[in-house]
């Protein structure tokens, strides 16, 4: 008789739970609604934070934390951000000055100690303590007072959100997995598209959710239409996420393995998607192709593309590929900015794996973010794919508040190309053309 009690008030307290995470979880997922929780969760965050910042200022020395604020503003080194053109500008007059070379060796110098491309591949520095560990200051010893809070929310991430937050993702790839697959074997009819639609906007709701994640939309009358093709800067995987759970897309991208490779072959029952491998040039002919078809058929889903190549820590945004550029059509630019004082999005892929990676993610306090959705563009007349990428690529990092960057993302992974050594010896060549020191051979 105890052991039926005792097992009838388990089964109440598991009904009880299950309630409040359809109510409070599922159903707001499905409906696309707030209940608020997010943003009251964040505004406490936001309190714990400033006043951690002043406990720390009280610790520490203003001198040395107006150092610590300088060094992580203006990097290890002090650069002047002038051209080529305008540093030797006054140099050149009837002669070949040897003192050239030291432009040159500065430059070096400067990019052995501390390069702009190799910055981007790390993740963004903070100017105060966001709680978490990623600091090589030992902040959490100033005082007793931080010190506690410090070990509190080491207990609420490791032991209340990360198991929470496993648990629903576990049951968002679930869901992903077999309603995909339960879809999939319907007829191709409108509601099939219907269903693939909710099915791939619930799970992506879900997934911010795992994430604790706080996301605003902006300007929203621009999203993306059937027979677009949507481009936004890249950070980390969870831009897939963010995106998804405001609208559909078909995904252009790169084959992946384990679990990504998983959910992708899932998707790829409901929906179309163009996936080709890194390494494979040849492909990439074949996803452009792709891409004219796809774009070229008014009914099917705006293609989500990320033209950077890889993932870029949110500071700036680097070269994208023409390839997006050249196939036509309608380019809806979307500009993503992360608030890296709740945890780090960006998915450093060279250093951590996808489960370190996810683990690092699900262990932050939250992932809040910003999305702007731009006016759509348009190739102009005469216009090649280079320069309308390139102006693509600064509406998005205007709008975003980020750099920009003429680099390749893929040096990351690959030495510098020749072409990249040319253009700079090419400049110099014009310099010194343009004084007249080659015509008559003096060298000084």
């Amino acid at each position: 008789m105890e052991e039926n009690r005792q097992a009838l008030a388990e089964g109440k307290i598991l009904l009880v739970w299950l309630i409040l995470f359809v109510v409070l979880v599922l159903l707001p997922s499905m409906f696309r609604v707030s209940l608020g929780i997010s943003h009251i969760y964040v505004k406490i965050l936001i309190k714990t934070l400033e006043w951690a910042t002043l406990q720390i200022e009280k610790g520490v020395k203003m001198q040395k934390a107006l150092a610590l604020e300088n060094l992580i503003s203006n990097g290890i080194i002090q650069r002047e951000e002038t051209s080529m053109e305008k540093e030797m500008a006054g140099h050149h007059r009837e002669y070949f000055p040897l003192g050239d070379v030291m432009y040159f060796a500065k430059k070096a110098c400067e990019a052995v100690a501390e390069d702009e491309v190799t910055r981007r591949f790390s993740s963004e520095e903070l100017l105060s303590w966001n709680l978490l560990s990623r600091t090589n200051a030992n902040f959490h010893c100033v005082s007793w007072q931080l010190t506690v809070v410090w070990i509190i929310g080491i207990l609420i991430r490791y032991c209340l959100l990360m198991p929470f937050r496993i648990c629903l993702a576990f049951f968002s790839i679930l869901l992903l997995i077999s309603a995909n697959t339960v879809v999939g074997q319907f007829p191709n009819s409108r509601v099939k598209c219907w269903l693939s639609n909710q099915v791939q906007m619930t799970c992506a709701a879900l997934g911010i959710r795992c994430l604790s994640g706080l996301v605003q939309f902006h300007n929203r009358e621009n999203r993306p239409r059937k027979g677009g093709i949507c481009v936004a800067n890249h950070t980390s995987p969870v831009d897939v996420l963010i995106l998804a759970s405001d609208g559909c897309y078909s995904l252009v991208g790169q084959v992946h393995g384990g679990l990504l490779g998983l959910i992708q072959k899932s998707c790829m029952q409901t929906t179309q998607h163009v996936l080709f491998e890194r390494s494979e040039m040849k492909d990439r002919h074949l996803v452009r192709k792709k891409i004219r078809e796809h774009i070229e058929d008014k009914a099917k889903l705006p293609i989500l593309i990320f033209p950077e190549g890889t993932c870029v820590n949110n500071t700036s945004v680097m070269m994208f590929k023409k390839g997006s550029f050249e196939v036509g059509g309608i380019i809806h630019p979307v500009a993503i900015k992360y608030d890296p004082r709740f945890g780090d999005a960006f998915w450093n892929s060279t250093k951590y794996s996808m489960m370190t990676y996810t683990f690092n993610v699900m262990t932050s306090w939250a992932i809040v973010c910003n999305v702007w959705y731009l006016p759509p563009m348009v190739k102009e007349e005469e216009e090649d794919a280079i320069h309308f990428a390139n102006r693509v690529k600064a509406v998005i990092a205007a709008r975003g508040g980020m750099s920009i960057l003429p680099w390749d993302g893929g040096l990351k992974r690959k030495k510098v190309k020749e072409s990249f050594k040319e253009e700079q010896q090419k400049k110099y060549c014009q310099i010194v053309t343009e004084n007249g020191s080659v015509g008559n051979g003096n060298v000084y």
